[in-house]
């Protein structure tokens, strides 16, 4: 049996429930619009400056020539906690927690229009070498930067898609 039967009825079953893409639309959809006007303003710390950049990557594929509309308020709160501990009392493992509450803002009215959260959790060994452990602790940052800045965006754009479809 050939399986194109089964695919067109796969698609046409999604179609019928409802999905729609985020990005219909594609650069021009209302999304891509949307996120594509969005100012991403400074970062404290470190990690501010890696989830910012990140955020701004994800973000600049869609700018268009309208200007900034939206103003992205990004507060972070990174936390390092020791747990797993030896007969002697040290700590064999942490946990580094990288917590985001973000708001976006109208630029024109100066209203927030959306206030969330979003974090994620990585986990360390700490090793007898201190340089690995603090080599270890930068790159959970760098991936729990990514990981805060694509969940920023996701939720960005469901937002966005149910403004321009209420």
């Amino acid at each position: 049996m050939k399986p194109w039967p089964l695919l067109l009825i796969a698609l046409a079953s999604l179609t019928a429930c409802g999905l729609r893409p985020v990005y219909g639309g594609g650069g021009q959809g209302a999304v891509a619009q949307a996120l594509g006007n969005v100012t991403v303003e400074p970062i404290e710390g470190k990690g501010g400056w890696l989830v910012r950049n990140a955020l701004n990557d994800r973000l600049s594929a869609m700018r268009s020539g309208s200007g900034p509309r939206y103003k992205l308020v990004v507060k972070l709160d990174d936390d390092i906690s020791g747990f797993g501990l030896r007969s002697d009392a040290a700590i064999t493992r942490e946990r580094r927690s990288l917590r985001a509450r973000y708001q976006l803002v109208d630029e024109t009215t100066g209203a927030q229009l959306l206030d969330d959260t979003a974090g994620s959790d990585a986990g360390i060994d700490v090793t007898s070498s201190e340089y690995a452990t603090i080599a270890a602790e930068d790159t959970a940052l760098e991936r729990l930067s990514q990981t805060v800045a694509d969940q920023i965006v996701t939720r960005l754009a469901l937002y966005s898609r149910k403004a321009a479809n209420p």
